[in-house]
């Protein structure tokens, strides 16, 4: 017997709510066998991030080394990356590997506004490592710094995200959840099948949003990893993450944005 495997490279969240601690809950609620390689130890909680210690380079890159030598991946996620060089450092180091199911989370700003990317590295995330990706999944305001455009209603979803494929390589998950209306609706171009899809969903009035995009590009991963077709991983991630919204919306923890319910399939 044997696991289906996603392996996360980001950076760890102590209050247990996003970055490494949601990729692995939620690839465990997923049916996967989670590994990690921390990139960044962050010192955050619901309320705001209070500083961020990068772990060496060389170390991140023996992380991911030392995993899929042994473990090996049937995808891998990719979420906080702080600096230029380390993102050089990660697209290195899995090169040789020719893994294809790689979700990358362009990360820049947490939940409660605090910058988790240099704005060097933005230039540097672009252009060395979205290429290597098979999908990404950004948020309204990462489509606005990699686009360079405004988004400020429904229908710019469509106008902007053609522009993020990187020439038709890359397919983009791109998150309505920034916008006013009641009825969300995240839009994804699969560049692979030429297609448009439309994830609706209702807006659900909740302050528990913290590590939402960590989960949701987790639980992309995940998919992919137990074989699913790259329109239907999409539509089971999006599934998971409403109800995981949903049913974290009553709970209280921290005195900030809460967490979601990671394991709702199990909590009964």
């Amino acid at each position: 017997m044997h696991y289906k495997r996603v392996l996360s490279i980001a950076g760890s969240d102590p209050s247990g709510g996003a970055g490494i601690q949601a990729d692995l809950k939620t690839m465990s609620a997923c049916g996967c066998f989670g590994t990690t390689a921390i990139t960044a130890v962050v010192d955050e909680n619901t309320v705001g991030v209070f500083g961020v210690h990068p772990i060496p380079v060389d170390f991140v890159k023996g992380q991911i080394k030392s995993v899929l030598d042994d473990i090996g991946a049937d995808a891998i996620k990719i979420g906080m990356l702080h600096s230029s060089e380390l993102i050089r450092g990660i697209r290195e180091t899995l090169l040789p590997y020719q893994i294809r199911n790689i979700v990358l989370d362009p990360v820049m700003v947490a939940t409660s506004g605090d910058p988790l990317l240099q704005k060097e590295a933005i230039s540097t995330l672009q252009n060395e490592l979205i290429p290597l990706a098979r999908v990404i999944t950004p948020n309204i305001p990462e489509a606005e710094i990699l686009s360079g455009q405004k988004i400020a209603y429904q229908a710019d979803l469509r106008k902007v995200i053609k522009s993020l494929t990187c020439g038709g390589k890359v397919s983009v998950l791109l998150k309505a959840g920034h916008l006013t209306e009641d009825e969300l609706t995240d839009i994804f171009y699969n560049v692979e099948t030429d297609e448009m899809l439309e994830l609706k969903s209702k807006r659900v009035n909740t302050k528990n949003t913290h590590g939402t995009g960590c989960t949701f590009s987790s639980a992309v991963a995940s998919f992919l990893a137990r074989g699913l077709e790259l329109n239907d991983a999409v539509r089971a991630a999006k599934e998971y993450i409403n109800k995981a919204i949903v049913e974290g919306a009553a709970y209280e923890i921290g005195k900030g944005h809460g967490p979601v319910h990671h394991f709702h399939p199990f909590w009964k």
